[in-house]
């Protein structure tokens, strides 16, 4: 399917469950890309569908089958509505899903939101499971947008996204790399619950808060951020190293997000180390004031760029839709430099409604 001009729909579900992102987008192609997002939205997820998604990973394997249909239904539902609602013109449906299980180096990745019930509830073709190809060519399946930053977004030094984690991509001796640099609002976000709150708006907490270093140290001093990549992270990872830290440590919780801010500001600043230019930061992340200010104040040889609201907003959701392109197109989407992978491959399944998988 190459044609000049594509319209596609791309939905993102994050970890840190602000809800389902959907972006209306228009691709064409004049031997380099070009991109518009016409409309995008974001739903916020209702109590009931946040804490289905929140205890995902605890169900049994029945349970999460049940709820993978279901959802795929949910959001079937949504982009009908999304269609309709803006009389919106559209060759296909990427969808990211929302990941449950992320374990490559048990050669598993999970992400739910089955194609068929989505498709067959928007009747429209639906591309999905993107990360699961490359996770069984030995790779990590993530990150996955480094294909949109390299034909999308390749004039900056690097392109960060900071959402429930940060993850960077980059060009490194003529090769895109990219990896999860550390967790972030995924962790923040569950400390301001804890005081009420849905996240630290502007970084004002955190601002107010005082570092501990000797909680920064040990947050510093993690395995995972001396392993080089490719690597990645996911919610368990989080389970495992994070949250056992925060808890055990006995400080009160305007401590923790102070403290685990500047843990966060600090990796993202060492992951740009090498880097010269300007740096792309998009994500919920960017919105942080203070997370932000720190990051440059530790980072003077690069400029941070943050675009205008919707990019901020809506370029994972914007870089699925164009990897649902490159999949229609039959083109490489994911890239072995990145993933650490046996090739580079075309990731995703199609569903065309009324047909089976392709």
């Amino acid at each position: 399917m190459r044609k000049e001009r594509y319209s596609l729909i791309g939905l993102m579900s994050g970890t840190s469950l602000d809800g389902l992102d959907m972006a209306y987008c228009q691709f064409s192609f004049d031997g380099s890309w070009h991109y518009d997002i016409v409309e995008a939205h974001t739903l916020p997820y209702s109590g009931e569908w946040k804490k289905r998604l929140a205890q995902a990973a605890l169900l049994s394997g029945e349970e999460l089958e049940i709820l993978d249909i279901e959802y795929g239904f949910f959001l079937g539902k949504q982009v009908r509505r999304f269609v309709k609602e803006l009389d919106l013109r559209v060759d296909a449906v990427a969808s990211h899903g929302h990941t449950v299980f992320h374990q490559p180096l048990r050669g598993m990745t999970k992400q739910i939101g089955d194609g068929s019930a989505l498709s067959l509830s928007c009747s429209l073709p639906v591309i999905y499971d993107f990360r699961k190809l490359d996770v069984l060519l030995g790779g990590q399946g993530a990150p996955l947008v480094p294909a949109g930053d390299e034909w999308l977004f390749g004039d900056y030094a690097a392109c960060i996204n900071l959402g429930g984690f940060a993850n960077i991509s980059c060009k490194k001796n003529h090769k895109r790399i990219a990896w999860d640099i550390s967790a972030v609002n995924i962790v923040l976000n569950y400390l301001a619950a804890k005081l009420g709150k849905e996240y630290d708006s502007d970084g004002e907490i955190a601002a107010h808060g005082d570092v501990d270093q000797s909680l920064l140290e040990e947050l510093n001093a993690l395995d995972y951020y001396r392993r080089k990549a490719p690597k990645s992270l996911g919610r368990e990872w989080v389970e495992e190293h994070i949250f056992p830290l925060l808890e055990a440590c006995g400080l009160k919780t305007e401590t923790l997000i102070a403290t685990y801010t500047e843990h966060s500001a600090e990796q993202i600043s060492d992951a740009m180390k090498t880097l010269r230019g300007e740096v792309l930061f998009t994500g919920g992340g960017s919105f942080n004031r203070h997370l932000m200010n720190r990051i440059a104040a530790l980072s003077p040889q690069v400029t941070l760029i943050i675009p205008g609201e919707k990019l901020v907003n809506f370029k994972e959701a914007l870089v699925f839709a164009f990897l649902g392109v490159l999949k229609l197109r039959g083109e490489i989407n994911t890239f072995a430099s990145v993933t650490g992978a046996k090739r580079d491959s075309s990731g995703g399944t199609l569903i065309i409604p009324g047909t089976s998988k392709s």
